[in-house]
């Protein structure tokens, strides 16, 4: 009986000691920030789990698993405020709604509203559609939905300001987002720049057999539908970047932030972000992180999360980097819209 009693006293221990370490480590802010999960419904009939962040009234509590993190936030709670911009945030290939999760607590609690989904046969759970011909097009198709549901069918969907739309887009969320906004990409330059220079994309396209690697068989520019209702744009290591010519990028009228890490191997700043930048001139601003690889872009990793999305090169600082980057992001949003 009395081992019995040693070993309940020493499991409650160490619950309590296991809570008291996650209740420390969560994301909080400095304003309260709301939360939903929603599911959006793809061109294709395929659910899409969205997660929506918002300023809210109501008190915010630490119980929110998302991703590798706990979040401090007040679930299903009334929006607060009126004529709020929308931010979307697509993220990069085999992410989710929570691979941004400290950037969309920072704009919540600045007053936009957040809307990210978890792309349909691009995620965590799915990769199906990683490589495929409608890969790339049926992204920015999602997107378009996602805001078709926020501004025709969410319940709060008063309390948007229509006219005041960006998207956040990372890695293959970049390219995402690059086309929503009016960029044309011309995916047969992939196969002759996988040989002369190849990348992590290429691998990627590689190992799965993409059809993409074959440039009579790439999508046209047609089939990237653009998003006029989407004003303003942040790329985040874009990935695919150099698919897109200086030709391809006339159409877009509306500011841009391009984000580079200078010790990103996996989609290198001289062959996707400053070619981007370059071309759309005075339209884009160009910032490079020092010591910032590719998954360092991603949200800190709080309780735990595999190595190769958590680990930074010695030195990088991610939670300091992500607070100045977070603001300047927000800085921009708010300026642009």
């Amino acid at each position: 009986m009395k081992v019995l009693r040693l070993t309940l006293l020493a499991a409650a221990v160490l619950v309590t000691a296991l809570l008291a370490y996650a209740l420390s480590r969560a994301f909080y802010t400095d304003r309260p920030v709301g939360f939903q999960r929603v599911v959006v419904t793809d061109p294709a009939g395929r659910p899409m789990t969205t997660g929506i962040w918002y300023p809210t009234e109501s008190t915010p509590l630490p119980t929110t698993l998302l991703s590798f993190n706990l979040i401090s936030v007040a679930k299903d709670a009334a929006v607060s405020g009126a004529r709020r911009p929308l931010i979307l945030i697509s993220h990069g290939n085999g992410g989710g709604p929570g691979s941004h999760v400290d950037l969309a607590l920072a704009l919540a609690q600045k007053g936009f509203i957040v809307a990210a989904p978890m792309h349909a046969g691009d995620n965590f759970a799915d990769q199906s559609a990683a490589g495929s011909v409608r890969w790339l097009p049926d992204r920015v198709r999602q997107i378009r939905s996602v805001l078709d549901y926020m501004q025709q069918q969410w319940p709060s969907r008063a309390q948007i300001d229509e006219r005041r739309v960006g998207i956040f887009g990372f890695s293959a969320g970049a390219f995402t987002a690059l086309a929503s906004i009016g960029g044309e990409p011309d995916l047969s330059l992939l196969a002759s720049h996988c040989l002369t220079t190849p990348e992590f994309v290429c691998q990627l396209l590689k190992d799965a057999r993409s059809p993409l690697l074959d440039p009579a068989a790439v999508p046209v520019a047609s089939e990237f539908a653009a998003d006029g209702r989407i004003k303003a744009a942040v790329l985040v290591a874009p990935g695919l970047g150099f698919s897109f010519p200086a030709s391809g990028l006339t159409a877009i009228g509306g500011p841009v932030q391009v984000w580079t890490g200078s010790a990103d191997t996996n989609v290198p700043t001289t062959t996707n972000a400053r070619p981007i930048s370059e071309a759309l001139g005075g339209r884009a601003e160009l910032r490079e992180v020092a010591g910032a690889s590719h998954f360092s872009f991603l949200a800190p990793c709080r309780l735990f999360g595999p190595p190769v999305f958590c680990r930074d090169a010695d030195g990088f600082d991610r939670e300091r980097a992500h607070l100045q980057m977070n603001d300047a992001i927000a800085e921009f949003f708010g300026k642009a819209l």
